[in-house]
């Protein structure tokens, strides 16, 4: 009898497992990597450019994924393995405010801009380190972060002081 209800414990449990996986392989922006982490898609919800504090001159335009509440900003970039050269999230908050960020479970090296309700950049944090719980916060209060892959503002020349426009797709 306890044979019995071992093997079919054992095969629900089997069931259990294959369905999850089954679900969780048929999302089309979420794959299972080698290492058993998920690898989610990047999802474009619009655009972004970088403006010059000095002529307004277009620095930079990257496709932009919005996290504009509170469980979309919790998650943000985390679990992700790669970034689009050219992409990046704008994390739009509720309030201007001090924001802090870190970097835990997030494993692409970033640099995080801090822009203020004038879309004035007002701090910019380069080459953060991947899964480290350190904060890195904001200068001055913010209303938006941007974060794009590190090197990025180094390589577009992008500064404190510098602006940010965006337009977000319609669904």
């Amino acid at each position: 009898m306890k044979s019995k209800k071992l093997l079919i414990i054992g095969f629900i449990a089997v069931v259990a497992v294959a369905a999850t996986l089954f679900f969780l392989t048929q999302k089309k922006d979420t794959k299972i990597t080698d290492g058993g982490a998920f690898e989610i898609s990047f999802n474009k919800q619009g655009t972004l450019a970088f403006l010059s504090a000095q002529n307004n001159d277009t620095l930079s335009v990257i496709d932009i994924e919005v996290a504009d509440n509170n469980q979309r900003r919790a998650r943000g970039l985390m679990y992700r393995k790669s970034l689009p050269a050219d992409a990046g999230m704008l994390f739009v908050f509720d309030e201007e405010e001090i924001q802090g960020f870190w970097m835990k479970n997030t494993y692409i090296p970033l640099d995080m801009l801090f822009v203020n309700a004038d879309n004035e950049i007002i701090t910019i944090h380069t080459n953060t380190a991947p899964l480290k719980e350190w904060n890195y916060a904001s200068t001055r209060p913010a209303l938006y972060v941007v974060e794009v892959n590190a090197g990025y503002c180094a390589q577009k020349q992008i500064t404190e002081g510098d602006k940010i426009i965006f337009e977000l797709s319609s669904h």
